[in-house]
């Protein structure tokens, strides 16, 4: 595959409606908002050159989400209907990735890195891939080829990608530990995730 074929989208239009009030994306990781921080990671990805582009999905009822990205050379991708589900967070960054393969990261997951995308993005050959952790349990990154991106239009309300990842079989790629399905929802998914991390 040639150089920048791949696009990267990093999903933040959530509504957090389980942190009670909190902000999932806004909590601090060493010192850091977790979205800027794994924005700091899919920059640090392109590198690589397998990267061409990175944007962020965003919804404008969260300004401070789009503030804590301040500076860094990343798309942002509104999402004003975002409280009708991930789909459309979905249907925004498939338009954006039009032609190219398309790799989509949950914001909320803080144990993915820069060496995850980039294991991810130089994996790519034309096929999809789904990251996996070491039990071999499907999660996320998930690159999706470019001829599957049309099929997110009909994508609706919180169901993801569900159909698309049936009617395109994604490879397993195994990232290390559970970088791959930790993803963290409520303030107890918080709390015990720095009390096993010590962060």
């Amino acid at each position: 595959m040639s150089k920048g074929h791949l696009r990267l989208v990093l999903l933040a239009a959530g509504s957090s409606r389980r942190m009670r009030g909190g902000d999932k994306l806004l909590e601090p990781v060493g010192g850091v908002p977790l979205l800027r921080r794994q924005a700091l990671a899919c920059l640090q990805a392109v590198a690589g050159g397998e990267i061409g582009a990175v944007a962020v999905t965003l919804a404008p009822s969260r300004p401070a989400r789009l503030a804590a990205l301040e500076g860094l050379a990343i798309t942002a991708l509104p999402v004003p209907d975002a409280e009708a589900g991930m789909s459309a967070s979905l249907k925004a960054a498939a338009d954006w990735a039009e032609g190219h393969a398309l790799m989509v990261v949950p914001g909320d997951m803080p144990e993915l890195t820069a060496q995850d995308f980039h294991k991810m993005a130089t994996a790519y050959v034309g096929v999809g891939l789904r990251a996996c952790d070491d039990a071999g349990v499907p999660g996320h990154p998930v690159i999706f080829p470019p001829e599957a991106l049309p099929a997110f239009a009909a994508l609706s309300g919180d169901e993801g990608a569900r159909a698309i990842l049936r009617a395109h079989p994604p490879a397993l790629i195994p990232l290390p530990d559970r970088r791959a399905t930790t993803d963290l929802d409520t303030p107890e998914d918080w709390a015990a995730w720095r009390a096993e991390a010590g962060v």
